[in-house]
């Protein structure tokens, strides 16, 4: 069987095997008596993560989002990005822009790029790998959930899918420009702050970033934490139409949104950190979408399955 028949998640845990290492957004390592240093990498490829409506600019602050992501998922504050390139022969300009775009993310994070490496390459391929520290009574990994505990989320999962329908019905440029979607999809903000707070509040019991997708996140932190999920579709933020749906607020991946469980008691100090949506709590086994009134699938309402699928990077190129 080839890699791209498994899927990136069954290549992932048997790395993760092979190597006895944690499942989690960042490597952790200790760096003081007090504090972690967290780290983490992403790589990006001009076919398959950038759409060709995507600016130079743009591309830049994608894979410094994308990579900052992961230590917003842990409750650090970054400390710098380093950023290797495999470069086609392009104009110095497209780079350039690039670049500035890199800057311009990491800047509202409050960090910076501090190094990296070049070299050529038929595919523009970017490599980001950030840093980030956070004190050990702080750290946020995805192991921790406890039944009882509510399931929240930042932001509007499936904003980045709408996006990406947008684009497919094709835009004019200047739809592209007013397009929040497309905006979301292009650009998206690093909850850094959130994460930050998140962690100083002390009611979240587990955390991670969705950039997957929501109902594949969910089925990784039921398979760490040996539990389950009860989300309900009247909570679950749902992207506008006309190309929102419950679809793509599961399974479209590419948000790079916050999921985090929180002590029910502590709802409040959680609210108090970040704005936050309630979909649902924890359950002893089981990912299930609860839809309409009744819940369990009492009068007036179902309960469903919710598959465990999202974005796979490791696929054929069509």
């Amino acid at each position: 069987m080839t890699i791209y028949e498994l899927g990136e998640t069954a290549i992932v845990n048997r790395i993760i095997k092979r190597l006895d290492i944690e499942f989690e957004d960042c490597a952790i390592m200790d760096l003081t008596d007090t504090e972690y240093l967290v780290a983490t990498t992403d790589m990006f490829h001009r076919v398959t993560d950038f759409p060709v409506e995507m600016s130079a600019w743009q591309i830049g602050w994608m894979c410094a989002a994308a990579t900052l992501s992961d230590i917003a998922a842990m409750g650090a504050r970054p400390q710098g990005m380093l950023v290797s390139m495999g470069l086609p022969d392009i104009e110095s300009a497209f780079v350039d822009s690039m670049i500035e775009g890199m800057d311009a993310c990491v800047c509202r994070c409050g960090t910076a790029i501090i190094g990296g490496d070049t070299d050529s390459h038929q595919e523009l391929t970017v490599c980001g790998t950030a840093l980030g520290r956070v004190p050990k009574d702080r750290i946020l990994r995805r192991r921790g959930v406890n039944v009882g505990d509510l399931v929240c989320v930042t932001g509007c999962p499936g904003m980045a899918g709408a996006g990406m329908a947008a684009l497919g019905r094709g835009l004019t440029e200047q739809e592209i420009q007013d397009s929040i979607a497309v905006e979301k999809f292009f650009e998206p903000i690093p909850r850094i702050g959130d994460g930050l707070r998140l962690a100083e509040s002390g009611a979240v019991t587990a955390m991670m970033d969705n950039s997957d997708g929501l109902a594949l996140s969910l089925h990784q932190l039921a398979e760490i934490n040996g539990c389950g999920f009860q989300i309900r579709a009247d909570t679950l933020p749902v992207p506008p139409e006309p190309d929102g749906s419950l679809d793509l607020a599961l399974y479209a991946g590419g948000d790079f949104e916050l999921l985090f469980t929180v002590k029910a008691s502590r709802l409040a100090d959680a609210c108090h950190a970040c704005e936050l949506t309630v979909i649902g709590e924890v359950t002893p086994e089981g990912v299930f979408l609860e839809r309409g009134e009744g819940g369990e699938g009492g009068e007036g309402g179902t309960t469903e399955e919710i598959e465990r699928r999202g974005y796979r990077s490791l696929m054929r190129s069509r």
